[in-house]
């Protein structure tokens, strides 16, 4: 058995990898599992202006992390462009607000914010 620095149990012989907190498998562990986020339902498309460059910016998608994640590299590859998603906000390089709009808008109500 081994133990974390803050004394919780991390590892078992018998179970593998633990959560230091509820001490369950880590396959098992609910104590960290995310919430999802929360909002009004409108996705709402940015413009903004960051060092001398243009990206645009999504708000508001109600998905998990790992669901936001892989909307984020779809958007990415319709755009043909960069970009990143982080704190349930997904950045885009570029001004692709029409494009972003006319795909969001088969899922969730969309609205464009912003200049």
């Amino acid at each position: 058995m081994k133990k974390s620095s803050s004394g919780g149990l991390v590892y078992s012989t018998e179970h593998g990898r633990t959560c230091p907190d509820c001490r369950q498998p880590i396959a098992q562990c609910s104590c960290k599992t995310p919430a999802l986020p929360t909002g009004d339902g409108i996705v709402r498309i940015a413009r903004e202006v960051r060092s001398g460059k243009t990206i645009t910016v999504i708000r508001g998608v109600l998905l998990a992390a790992p669901e936001l994640a892989k909307l984020g590299k779809e958007l990415k590859n319709l755009c043909g462009s960069g970009g990143t998603v982080k704190d349930g906000v997904i950045e885009i390089q570029g001004d692709h607000r029409e494009l972003i709009a006319k795909k969001l808008a088969e899922r969730w109500k969309v609205k464009l914010a912003g200049g």
